[in-house]
């Protein structure tokens, strides 16, 4: 397992995905960042957005994650989000509908529609870049 990651993406409530893998790709408050076997221990805050994971067997496995924390350290990745979906669980056209809701919803907080915009983008960028 030298030349692999054993990757667990956690959400609050389950397990959502859990395996080897030769890349994983996450947004981080510092932007994006890709880990590769080898890579050096990092403990980072993530943001709403898109986890890709390339598989051990050259799959793709692509996840919509909200706010949370990414730790890597010997070849052990751990992203941990309060809620997290991967794209196949994702309703598409659920997702437009939450999009167009945020948005359309300007007497709410602007910290609250701003993360509900995010989430519900990172769940339609999560489907679209596993199709």
């Amino acid at each position: 397992m030298a030349g692999t990651l054993q990757v667990e993406l956690v959400a609050a409530d389950r397990l959502v995905w859990s395996g080897t893998a030769s890349r994983v790709i996450a947004r981080t408050t510092e932007g994006d960042v890709g880990i590769l076997p080898g890579h050096a221990p990092i403990l980072s805050v993530i943001i709403e957005g898109v986890v890709d994971v390339l598989t051990e067997d050259g799959e793709t496995r692509v996840a919509a994650v909200d706010a949370g924390f990414l730790s890597v350290a010997n070849n052990r990745v751990s992203i941990l989000s309060e809620h997290a979906e991967m794209s196949h669980e994702i309703d598409l056209e659920k997702a437009r509908a939450d999009l167009e809701r945020a948005k359309a919803s300007g007497e709410k907080n602007l910290d609250v529609l701003g993360e509900e915009v995010r989430r519900a983008e990172a769940r339609i960028r999560a489907v679209e870049r596993a199709s």
